[in-house]
């Protein structure tokens, strides 16, 4: 069994007991994009090499000497080229996890160090959230009341910057030229820069540059080019260091290194010697990567989202994140612990810790970039499913969390799928199920269409912009389009023809209950955004008709105790997720009874792990049962159903990020990691904030 840690968030040595997961199945570290995003697999962050959420190494390594002994708190033994006989595992004494952020405690003989993985990602400041940095702060301080000398390394690998280890990486170092908060810098890219040239799933980054930057003022930085000068190096470190100065250029630098495979490659990073006693001392680093273009949509190549507002000058933008580190860290701090203590008052305290494992995953497995029309576009990928961009049933589970936040990204979400019809190029009469391939949007690849699964998504999310936004300005852009799939619901969508849906996983279903719950329901958002526009014959039109279909809905679904799976076979079940917008949206075309039958057949339904999807299997999907849950209408109950996801997320054996699909009796993963759907976790948050307002 996994080793239990205290979870004690320490900061200027005053415990705090707010937004803290204490064990989770992988813990990021760094979380910008899906290329940009490694993780530890273990709870013990010297245990194993740190790794791409993929799985691939892409090691981070960190070494603290404090006197005469050195300790390794940060990547594996085969990290240290060879030299993990002269080093001491430093004893991590606790590990936890808040919205923003990832912190380590260690015991390195004298001397306490608290080791802060920040990646500001906060929805409301596009600006900051698109800034693709993360910053790792070293705090120590003596534990025995005497003052030791300490010097620190911090090493990454230039596997951070490649597909494959064999790739040739040339690497160069600079520093800016400022007065105060100057900064040096190494930079790392492959020597081929196939810009885009991929695409697919799992894959890797080898494109754009990599950095590890810090503050100039009393730092020493080495590039080593090779595992021999890696050891020769860390020898070094755990000897006496020189002072190595960093050059003073960036492409003139005479100390660049050209073509050097990955694998081979550490960006290390010396900081001066410092004497510590009581009184914390703190240093911090960057990484950071300039992907240069981030996506393809429909041939143009966009530029990541931050370049637009910094002309794209990766220097200027550093520059800016160590001048604002203190701000930045200061505005960490507040979110998180808001969205703790939101969460807690809204679905209890295990829920509040699923919804802090979700936040970062959810975001980092999207890209965030301006169309050629000035547009939003916040772009996912299926990580680890197909590797499609911008799913519209990916869409659908994730947009809890960008309502809640910020629903213009929800609006960036839907941008390219409503682009992708009134352009022309979709000519079918329901929408489309992806825009391509991550990272090229250049249309559908999916093999097969999903037409009612996509045409209520797409209307559904439109309404739920409108609440979260309170107009319907959004959905008067597109009220063409949404029309014509709204017609295309009304023909279709009561009792589907044998087709996939989301679950596609699970096969094509024909008269698929929950699936239409979906277009019902889409058809009543549909009448209740004509009724904000002031289209009131419509609006009449489509709510009738969707209060017809609900009711005829309950006889041929009914099964006695529960509803079933298919109209024609009542001996089936299975999960009503999609009425939960029935009840957020206020649309009240099913009575609560509805609700509450079900509610009350799942909870003599439920495994170990979770309620299972439905019938036909014991796995299920963790997003859909924190949209079953919000169902109930007592607090005990969901949290009888949400408890179950409580112990998966401590207890699954499957060492990943977070897999939205797994198996209720074991707790293994079945397949997919660190997709952005967790971001559905929000929903009952986001059922609250709508409440109150």
């Amino acid at each position: 069994m996994r080793k239990l840690f205290i979870c004690l968030f320490v900061m200027q040595g005053i415990a705090q007991a707010w937004g803290q997961v204490r064990q989770m199945p992988a813990y990021p570290l760094i979380t910008h994009d899906t290329y940009f995003s490694v993780w530890s697999f273990q709870d013990e962050l010297n245990d194993s090499v740190t790794r791409h959420w993929t799985g691939k190494p892409q090691s981070l390594l960190g070494l603290i000497r404090v006197d005469s002994t050195c300790y390794r708190f940060m990547g594996s033994e085969e990290d240290t080229g060879g030299e993990q006989a002269r080093l001491l595992p430093a004893e991590q004494q606790w590990v936890n996890v808040s919205a923003t952020q990832t912190r380590y405690q260690f015991a390195c003989g004298g001397i306490d160090l608290t080791l802060t993985f920040t990646s500001p990602l906060i929805l409301d400041d596009l600006s900051l959230l698109s800034r693709p940095v993360t910053y790792i702060t070293f705090k120590v301080r003596a534990n025995d009341g005497a003052k030791h000398e300490v010097r620190l390394y911090f090493g990454v690998s230039g596997n951070l910057a490649c597909n494959t280890p064999s790739q040739e990486l040339t690497m160069q170092k600079g520093k800016t030229a400022r007065l105060t908060y100057s900064l040096s810098y190494l930079k790392a890219g492959t020597k081929e820069q196939p810009v885009l040239a991929k695409k697919g799933d799992d894959l890797r980054i080898d494109w754009g540059y990599l950095y590890v930057a810090t503050n100039e003022g009393g730092h020493d930085w080495l590039a080593n080019q090779n595992f021999s000068t890696q050891r020769q190096a860390i020898r070094e470190f755990n000897t006496k260091i020189g002072k190595i100065l960093p050059g003073d250029s960036d492409s003139s630098d005479p100390h660049g290194i050209d073509r050097v495979p990955a694998q081979q490659l550490f960006m290390n990073t010396f900081f001066t010697p410092m004497l510590v006693g009581d009184d914390p001392v703190e240093r911090v680093a960057m990484v950071a990567y300039d992907e240069e273009y981030a996506v393809q949509f429909f041939h143009h190549d966009l530029k990541p989202w931050w370049k637009d507002g910094s002309k794209g000058d990766m220097r200027a933008m550093l520059q800016a994140a160590i001048e604002s580190y203190a701000k930045v860290m200061d505005r960490c701090e507040v979110f998180d612990k808001t969205l703790y203590t939101n969460a807690e008052a809204a679905g209890g305290e295990h829920y509040a810790e699923l919804c802090i494992a979700a936040y970062r995953q959810s975001i980092a497995a999207h890209a965030l970039v301006k169309s050629p029309g000035g547009e939003i576009l916040f772009l996912s990928k299926e990580n680890f499913s197909n590797g499609s961009i911008n799913t519209v049933d990916v869409t659908y589970p994730s947009a809890p969390l960008y309502l809640l936040y910020n629903p213009r990204l929800l609006e960036g979400m839907l941008n390219g799928i409503f682009y992708y019809r009134e352009s022309g190029r979709w000519k079918k009469p329901f929408a489309a199920h992806d825009l391509g391939t991550y990272p090229l949007a250049n249309g559908q690849t999916y093999g097969e269409d999903m037409p009612v699964e996509e045409c209520g998504n797409m209307i559904i999310l439109t309404a739920a912009i409108a609440r979260a936004e309170n107009n319907a300005d959004y959905a008067r852009k597109h009220w063409a389009t949404l029309t014509a799939w709204a017609q295309y619901l009304e023909v279709n969508g009561f009792d589907p023809a044998n087709q996939l849906c989301t679950d596609d996983f699970a096969g094509h279903l024909a008269r698929n209950a929950n699936l239409s719950i979906k277009a019902i329901v889409a058809l009543g958002c549909y009448g209740q955004l004509a009724g904000s526009l002031g289209k009131t014959e419509t609006a009449r039109k489509y709510e009738a008709l969707a209060r017809e279909l609900a009711a005829k809905w309950m006889t041929m679904a009914d099964a006695g105790d529960h509803y079933a799976l298919t109209f024609d076979n009542k001996d089936t079940w299975s999960q009503k997720y999609n009425l939960v917008w029935d009840k957020l949206l206020g649309l009240h075309l099913f009575p609560g009874e509805v609700y509450a039958k079900e509610i009350a057949f799942y909870l003599g339904k439920q495994n170990a792990f979770g309620l299972p999807l439905d019938s036909r299997e014991t796995y299920t999907k963790s997003d859909w049962i924190m949209w079953t849950a919000v169902l109930a209408s007592k607090q005990a109950d969901f949290e009888a159903l949400t408890d179950p996801l409580f112990k998966y997320l401590h207890e699954t054996p499957t060492r990943v990020p977070l897999s939205d699909w797994h198996q209720t009796t074991t707790g293994v993963k079945v397949a997919f990691q660190a997709r952005s759907v967790v971001g559905g976790y929000f929903i009952k948050l986001l059922e609250a904030k709508w409440k109150a307002k």
